[in-house]
């Protein structure tokens, strides 16, 4: 696998909940493509909870929707937003697990529209949590303009992500 550079990483003024590195209250997700897919791995943490040691299912749907958008930059070279998701919650996830694994990739495009499947799988590698998203994508020029992306490239060297 190859981590996924993120090239907002330096943008002065960039906070994402999802992804941004230095957000105190964010989930910081890191991501790393291998073939078709981009995949997270992430820890689980007490402040993140919905009821005792369960992990939210609202933080699970951002996780989702976050992996969903960077399969969009990484794999079509360009931004969008979210314009519906669908999440089947199907086991719960505890947050004391020492790792989740998150997996998403492209299942159809059609002209600026893009769904992408994702999935959440808890540390004992059990499915607990699907979406399918709908992405409506910018043209590159848009996204270049307005959210000052250019490229979304990959580390040169393989990297084991650390689980």
């Amino acid at each position: 696998m190859k981590k996924i550079i993120n090239p907002w990483k330096n943008v002065e003024g960039y906070n994402c909940f999802g992804c941004a590195p230095h957000n105190e209250a964010g989930v910081k997700m890191e991501f790393y493509e291998d073939g078709d897919e981009v995949i997270s791995i992430w820890k689980p943490r007490a402040e993140y909870q919905g009821w005792l040691n369960t992990l939210h299912g609202g933080i699970q749907a951002v996780l989702l929707d976050e992996i969903c958008a960077w399969v969009i930059l990484r794999k079509l070279q360009t931004t969008g937003v979210t314009s519906k998701m669908e999440t089947r919650y199907r086991k719960s996830i505890s947050t004391l697990d020492a790792h989740l694994v998150l997996r998403a990739s492209i299942k159809e495009q059609r002209r600026n529209l893009v769904l992408v499947e994702a999935r959440l799988y808890n540390a004992a590698g059990e499915l607990c949590t699907e979406a399918l998203c709908t992405y409506f994508t910018f043209p590159k020029e848009k996204a270049q303009q307005e959210m000052a992306f250019t490229t979304c490239d990959v580390e040169p060297e393989e990297v084991l992500p650390l689980i």
